[in-house]
């Protein structure tokens, strides 16, 4: 009873406190007490029930049976948008505060929702090394499902609650890309119910131009309802190798040179400060030795871009060994470098050994509890921005970020960009070597706004013909916007297939210039 008196006391002062204080300034200026007793153990009820539910699908092998009638029920709902004249544009009926994206999507309160509830895995065909897969499964429940029958696919975005869907109609990257290029690249087949209610499949052989524009528009072309992605075969760890590199020039020459070997199954680079970084490179192993795996994924273990640090700090190279679907996951559990502005003590070793276990919260509801006052804070002194630059402009584009925002660590990721259709390609006609540079924190430049930083930021990303992925604030004007993107086959598209009166136009979806 001592105890039960104790908690209830404890909570009775909390409240005392929050009352004091006033909620929306305990929300913005201590917002880890309310992610602390509220939104990490709702992010654990939220993974045990779509754990649950993805067993019991598999188990009960309802999942194929009931994706045609699901997929009939999205092609009804078009059609009674059709039958009531078509008045609104259509979008999906996924509340905007369950995706990963920050930006807040007010066009839910005013176009037709079309409620999609596909979120199972569908089909592993071993013989064609495919996996078939709703657009809402997402990679933690597409890595648990694939690794155990001894699979994976060739780029696993980092972060669990990202969706096949999203990863779609946006994009998605992995330290595997210098290989397999973006997470589109390793998509063989995609199935969309369009504006008309009818189904079509497409692939680089069967509506062709329809495969090449779907990535990068943002569900404005049609409702995606399965994928087919590639699949290679799992390995139990990922040999890792740790190189600290100190000197900008230095960093940008090893980066690009480690990119270049295919030997390299990941590259991948934090950057600590304008001349310092940590430079990764492993292989796919199924032999370790035991006194240097590093099963990085456990709740108890130091957050991994701090883990890196160390290397740094120390001024040695390393190798581990890290158990695979620990290492596709590495950043999840401190959300990159996030949770640390959110739960600045989330690194600590008692924090990590008591609560580690409930982290990170649910992106989803950080943003369905954050509030207008903290959605401003956050939009106009917090850069979440991924910018896909030409390995070449790698040196310069640092020293941008440097100049205009200051944030880091700054995330390397390299990826093979293929001459293919679409809204995102090289300039030239052959392949060529990007690199995604990830700035995620508080901008320490004194002159920092938003708006205009950002614009200076996108207009030399422009000029060295790169690309804003589009998850993010984007204050681009529509002519800037056709510039960065090559709008020819998605334009096209959007005209044979009567998208003007059904879906928006992506740039008027996602662009603030559009959206305010």
């Amino acid at each position: 009873m001592s105890a039960v008196w104790s908690l209830g006391a404890g909570l009775l002062l909390l409240l005392l406190w929050v009352r004091h204080r006033g909620l929306e300034a305990v929300l913005v200026h201590h917002r880890w007490v309310f992610v602390c007793l509220f939104l990490l153990p709702l992010s654990i009820l939220f993974d045990v029930y779509y754990q649950l539910r993805a067993w019991a699908v598999w188990r009960l092998h309802s999942a194929p049976r009931q994706h045609g009638q699901r997929v009939r029920h999205i092609q009804a709902q078009v059609r009674e948008w059709k039958n009531e004249g078509s008045k609104r544009y259509m979008c999906t009926g996924r509340p905007g505060w369950l995706t990963v994206s920050l930006r807040v999507g007010k066009y839910k309160k005013t176009h037709k929702n079309i409620m999609i509830n596909l979120m199972d895995v569908l089909e592993v065909d071993s013989e064609r090394q495919v996996v078939r897969v709703e657009p809402l499964v997402t990679m933690g429940q597409l890595t648990a499902h694939l690794n155990p029958m001894g699979w994976t696919i060739p780029v696993v975005p980092e972060l669990d609650d990202l969706t096949v869907g999203g990863l779609i109609m946006g994009t998605g990257i992995e330290s595997s890309s210098h290989i397999y290029g973006l997470f589109q690249h390793t998509c063989v087949a995609y199935e969309l119910v369009l504006a008309d209610g009818s189904l079509v499949r497409c692939s680089p052989t069967e509506n062709s131009d329809l495969f090449y524009a779907v990535p990068w528009s943002c569900g404005t072309l049609g409702f995606l309802v399965a994928a087919e992605i590639k699949m290679i075969p799992a390995k139990k760890y990922i040999k890792l190798h740790y190189e600290p590199v100190r000197g900008l020039q230095k960093i940008c020459e090893r980066f690009a040179e480690e990119s270049k070997k295919k030997e390299n199954s990941f590259v991948e680079g934090l950057v600590y400060s304008l001349d310092e970084a940590v430079i990764m490179t492993g292989v796919l192993t199924d032999e370790a030795q035991p006194k240097k795996i590093n099963r990085i994924g456990n709740y108890y273990k130091p957050w991994f871009f701090k883990h890196v640090e160390k290397y740094l700090k120390a001024d040695r190279t390393g190798i581990e060994y890290i158990p695979s679907r620990h290492y596709y996951h590495r950043h999840t559990r401190s959300i990159f470098w996030e949770l640390q502005d959110i739960i600045p003590f989330g690194n600590n070793p008692i924090f990590r050994y008591l609560f580690g276990w409930m982290a990170p919260p649910k992106i989803s509801l950080l943003k369905l509890t954050q509030g207008e006052a903290i959605r401003k804070l956050y939009e106009q002194h917090h850069v979440v921005q991924d910018m896909l630059v030409p390995m070449k402009s790698l040196e310069k584009s640092i020293q941008t970020f440097h100049a205009d925002i200051n944030v880091y660590p700054l995330w390397l990721c390299p990826f093979i960009l293929p001459n293919n259709p679409g809204m995102v390609h090289p300039k030239g006609d052959e392949a060529e070597l990007y690199v995604d540079i990830g700035a995620y924190g508080e901008p320490k430049t004194k002159h920092f706004e938003a708006r205009a930083s950002m614009r200076q930021m996108e207009k030399f990303v422009r000029s060295v013909h790169g690309f804003q992925m589009l998850y993010a604030d984007c204050y681009m004007t529509r002519e800037e916007f056709w510039d960065m993107f090559d709008g020819s086959l998605y334009h096209k598209l959007r005209e044979q297939m009567n998208c003007k009166d059904a879906f928006p136009e992506v740039y008027d979806k996602i662009c603030k210039a559009a959206r305010h």
